[in-house]
């Protein structure tokens, strides 16, 4: 006689938040507890995997720019061989799962194969990064309006798909992720559709975390500056004039 079939199992796809481990959710939390299988990104904080079930499965996948050291394919095939197992699968990923995170491509993956999954949205690091360095996105005397895009596009397109005579744009906050190796592109665009060169730009590697550094300047001296400074990835972008109150607001390591 023929095993009887093992019922299916699921896959959460669960945001880790921004790096501090204490800004994960509480549902994000449950589903690291009854996981059986963790797949955890290089952002999402290890110190997370404490609330891990003796005996799961912890299996690194992480990525960094210059050094893709698990090929999505693989990611992929885990979290379906796991779901189809009858295993509880818990994807967890830095951020938000769906904001530059390719929790958009997981999800279609899972859903082409036929495995229950849930999306378990997280804080983004376009949000609570500048937030740690005393810079809020939206201010009512200095912008009505914040626009997130990726400073690093698909390989699949051969140059940025963006409008930068709309970013140049006054009265708006613009929040850069992965943008760091493109800096000095992203300031010469927005220069060239008219961005004063005096607009404040804020860097921040690490946001969130004790290792959080900070550099403040403009739009004509920031790429000096992340040089002079040896700024490396994960570093968020913020330009615009909300970050003028980084100086007044910056509450992050003080006691």
């Amino acid at each position: 006689m023929n095993e009887e079939a093992k019922p299916m199992g699921k896959v959460y796809l669960v945001g880790a938040g921004p790096g501090d481990p204490g800004l994960i959710t509480l549902k994000g939390i449950q589903c690291i507890q009854q996981a059986d299988v963790i797949l955890y990104d290089y952002l999402a904080s290890e110190e997370l995997l404490r609330y891990a079930a003796p005996g799961a499965e912890i299996i690194y996948v992480g990525k960094q720019a210059s050094n893709f050291q698990t090929d999505q394919k693989i990611i992929n095939q885990k979290m379906i061989e796991g779901a189809r197992s009858g295993k509880i699968v818990t994807r967890l990923k830095g951020g938000d799962p769906f904001v530059f995170g390719r929790g958009g491509e997981e999800a279609e993956v899972l859903a082409e194969a036929g495995i229950p999954f849930e999306i378990v949205p997280g804080v983004t690091s376009a949000i609570a990064v500048p937030a740690y360095a005393g810079i809020p996105v939206t201010h009512r005397s200095y912008s009505s309006m914040v626009t997130i895009l990726t400073g690093h596009e698909s390989s699949h397109k051969s140059e940025f798909q963006i409008d930068w005579s709309l970013l140049a744009r006054e009265g708006q906050t613009l929040v850069i992720l992965m943008g760091l190796r493109n800096l000095p592109y992203i300031v010469k665009q927005l220069l060239e559709y008219g961005k004063p060169p005096q607009t404040p730009v804020a860097l921040i590697e690490w946001g969130t975390v004790a290792e959080q550094k900070v550099a403040i300047g403009n739009l004509q001296n920031i790429v000096e500056k992340a040089v002079e400074q040896n700024f490396k990835p994960p570093t968020t972008i913020i330009i615009g004039e909300v970050v003028q109150l980084h100086k007044k607001l910056n509450w992050f390591g003080k006691t």
